[in-house]
This record gives C-alpha cells, sequence and structure tokens, in this order.
C-alpha cells in the first residue's frame, strides 16, 4: 500500500489503518528521540521520562485538530511516510529540549560557552565572520528559513544544540561522508541567497 493512500485511512478513522501505524512506527518514532536526547548527554536516567513525554507529544499531535498535523504528509519528491515521521520526531524533540531551557539569542554569550554567532563561524570562517551587522544577521535568518527541513534540521542540531557533525550523523542515521555533503550544499545554498540579498560572500 501507497503511503499517501495508507496515511488517507488513518485519517479517515480506519481503526484497522491505525493499529498498522502503531505496530509500523512507533518504535521508529520511539527511536528517533531517544537518539536526539542520547547525543544531548542528558543524565540516562531521565531518558524514558523525556522520550514517553515527546512520544505522547507526537502523536497527540498527528490526531489533534481532526489530524491537522498528519494531514501535512504529501509523500512529496518521493518522502516515504518514515522519512517524514524522521523529520516531524527530531523537530518535536528540539522543540521539547528548547522548552526546558531559557531561550538563546543567536548573539548571545553563555559562560565559559561561545555564542551561537561564534559556533556558526566554525561552521564556515571565511563567511560568517562578516555577520557582524543587525541586517546581514537578519538576512542570515532568512536565508535559513528557505532551506529544506532536513537542512534546517542540520542545522539546528549542529549550530542550535551544539552537536558535533560526527555526532548529528548518528542522530539522523546517516554516514559521515553524506553529513559532509550535505554541509557543504547547505553553505551554497546559502552562498547563493546571500548574493541575492547584495552580500559577497567567499567561502
Amino acid at each position: 500500500m501507497q503511503d499517501l493512500e495508507f496515511v488517507q485511512r488513518c485519517i479517515k478513522g480506519d481503526k484497522l489503518a491505525w493499529n498498522e501505524f502503531i505496530d509500523r512506527y512507533s518504535r521508529l518514532v520511539y527511536n528517533y528521540i531517544y537518539s536526539v536526547l542520547k547525543v544531548q548527554g542528558l543524565n540516562p536516567a531521565s531518558f524514558v521520562t523525556h522520550t514517553e513525554d515527546i512520544f505522547q507529544e507526537i502523536f497527540c499531535a498527528l490526531l489533534k485538530d481532526n489530524c491537522r498535523k498528519l494531514r501535512a504528509y504529501k509523500g512529496k519528491n518521493g518522502c516515504s511516510l518514515a522519512s517524514w515521521l524522521r523529520i516531524v520526531s527530531i523537530n518535536a524533540t528540539i522543540d521539547y529540549l528548547r522548552r526546558q531551557k531559557p531561550a538563546v539569542s543567536l548573539d548571545e554569550e553563555r559562560e565559559n560557552e561561545l555564542s551561537l554567532i561564534d559556533t556558526l563561524k566554525s561552521f564556515a570562517p571565511p563567511a560568517l565572520e562578516l555577520l557582524s551587522q543587525q541586517e546581514k544577521l537578519k538576512g542570515l535568518r532568512g536565508c535559513i528559513d528557505k532551506l529544506k527541513a532536513e537542512e534546517r534540521h542540520l542545522l539546528e542540531l549542529h549550530l542550535d544544540m551544539g552537536l558535533s557533525l560526527e555526532r548529528v550523523k548518528d542522530v539522523l542515521g546517516v554516514s559521515r561522508g553524506a553529513i559532509d555533503m550535505r554541509k557543504a550544499r547547505i553553505l551554497e545554498k546559502l552562498k547563493d541567497c546571500f548574493k541575492k540579498k547584495g552580500f559577497e560572500l567567499d567561502f
């Protein structure tokens, strides 16, 4: 059965389809949540509690408002339901972790830690050293918003959550080579976006 047809059955309240959905994807979602929490270095004793809380949030969101979240799945560009749920799970976990700590701005410095701007510099030093002015920071945010969901998640994991690329590959379940290729592609997209905004970048 095609994923989109399967999702439509779930949306229409087909109990057999929902039972199959839970059997097929609950462990997958749980594992994605757990993998993000694990690389964050949280106390292992709290993993189960946090994972179950996020797991419940995700499934409630899928069903809420007449399955509005689940209706967002369209299977575009060959995206499988499993891949879409991975994005949903990682995003929900990131949002959950953000709620557990005070928000951090791009240029806020934390005690004994680099600011996110400093982290961005390490991501692409020659280019991002130029991002000291407010106008260029605004341009950066706009360009990041145009990236694909998986590309934004890579940035969130690497920059916002401070994970090394080696740890990001574990969360996303891909090879280090694939992560490096995605990083290069993201930088190229940001470079093109900045040029369109009148910024001259060289990386």
